[in-house]
């Protein structure tokens, strides 16, 4: 079988091979044209126009005179060097549609990127190409976006898990009932109305304004609630408005609460105590370790999700029930990964 008949029907855009090269040097000895070796190899006739150019070596001759040459060795080595020096293209492309939702959603909308390709996923969002997490954050890290930069990101670092320190008894807190006597079931997250309370407060030291968080353990959703102070009588103020609000149905959604050891949430006998039916227990607060915040971890990560919208140091009297709400609103519909990007919201219904 001859060099001419060997060839295949090639797919279009299909970079030239090693063997193709050495046809090319026995076609071009043959004096074949350009074009006649294109239709023999089926190629475009420009890419082999290029290819022997790139191959094109000046040779002496027996007779000690200079001639240009094709050489398909050169062609091929020449052609990998090129090859390394160009570096992966950007997945991305041109597609803008892809990079204004992108920018969009992290800047405007203070999703991370994981959370981004998260929803674009789960919801069947159509672009003309897909990304995954990793790739947008090599982007990010690269200065791709225009409008993007780590400084947007709520969390850009490599942490080392830390050694925790069990401490067994708080002492300050002796009456209260310690997680260790917490059912084991809770620790399952199988079953709605278990929380876990916090406050995030403002200003170090600041005895003014802050926030009541309350995260259910099992589907994340998120209550807050802006309070005077920091006092034990304003925790009590909101859970008896909770009460209030949701009446007959209460117990089932608040079945337990999970706290620190803060001031404000110590004595527990008031805090469970129900303002609708007198001498009635309305839920059932256990007390984490001290400084064991890795027991209340779903509250600590919606603290982290607050303080994108209210950084630490900021003047919490400065905010609005109706911004409080709105922050609220978002975490609820925002797109969790435990979850497979399903919203609190969503696992809640």
């Amino acid at each position: 079988m001859s060099h001419l008949n060997s060839t295949t029907t090639q797919r279009k855009f299909k970079h030239l091979t090693e063997i193709e090269r050495y046809q090319i040097e026995i076609l071009l000895k043959e004096k074949m044209t350009s074009k006649e070796i294109a239709k023999a190899i089926g190629k475009h006739r420009r890419t082999i126009e290029r290819e022997i150019a790139r191959g094109t070596v000046k040779m002496l001759t027996s007779e000690l005179t200079h001639v240009n040459k094709y050489c398909a060795d050169v062609g091929h080595r020449r052609y990998l060097e090129n090859g390394q020096n160009k570096g992966a293209g950007l997945k991305i492309g041109n597609d803008h549609g892809l990079a204004n939702h992108i920018e969009k959603r992290i800047i405007q909308d203070k999703y991370s990127p994981d959370a981004v390709i998260g929803e674009i996923r789960v919801k069947g969002l159509k672009f003309k190409t897909s990304i995954c997490t990793k790739t947008l954050y090599n982007y990010i890290d690269k200065g791709v976006f225009v409008n993007i930069s780590n400084k947007d990101l709520p969390i850009k670092r490599n942490k080392k898990k830390g050694r925790y320190r069990r401490v067994k008894v708080a002492l300050k807190n002796l009456k209260g009932t310690r997680i260790d006597e917490r059912p084991a079931h809770i620790e399952d997250r199988e079953e709605y109305g278990h929380w876990e309370m916090d406050t995030v407060v403002g200003k170090r030291g600041d005895s003014g304004a802050c926030l009541l968080v309350l995260t259910e353990r099992k589907t994340r959703e998120e209550i807050i609630r802006k309070m005077p102070d920091r006092t034990q009588a304003s925790v009590k103020r909101v859970l008896d408005q909770l009460e209030r609000k949701h009446g007959k149905k209460f117990p089932e959604k608040f079945k337990t609460m999970t706290t620190d050891n803060g001031p404000e949430f110590l004595n527990s006998k008031e805090l469970e105590s129900s303002v609708i039916r007198q001498g009635k227990k309305r839920l059932k607060i256990f007390y984490a370790h001290p400084y064991s915040s890795w027991e209340r971890g779903s509250n600590e990560n919606a603290n982290r999700l607050i303080r994108r919208f209210i950084p630490k140091g900021t003047d919490i009297d400065r905010y609005i029930d109706e911004e409080i709400r709105r922050i609220e609103h978002w975490m609820n519909n925002y797109p969790r990964k435990i979850h497979g990007y399903k919203t609190a919201k969503e696992m809640a219904a």
